[in-house]
């Protein structure tokens, strides 16, 4: 189980580096993994420091941090 969240999380930094900032509806689609993985991967990027999580009116937009 490990290993299939590392992997989605790769798959989201990739799908953010080619494709910029996304919504949490805009990244379901894009990954297509079920939420648990998804919701899995997006807080290990978060808690690893790559990632913003910022709301924006109804909308969760998801940012890459740069070094």
């Amino acid at each position: 189980m490990i290993s299939d969240i590392g992997k989605t999380a790769g798959n989201i930094w990739q799908a953010l580096k080619k494709n910029g900032d996304m919504s949490m509806t805009k990244l379901k689609s894009s990954v297509e993994k079920n939420p648990f993985l998804l919701n899995a991967a997006i807080g290990w990027l978060a808690r690893e420091d790559n990632i913003e999580i910022k709301k924006q009116g109804n909308s969760i937009i998801i940012t890459l941090k740069t070094e």
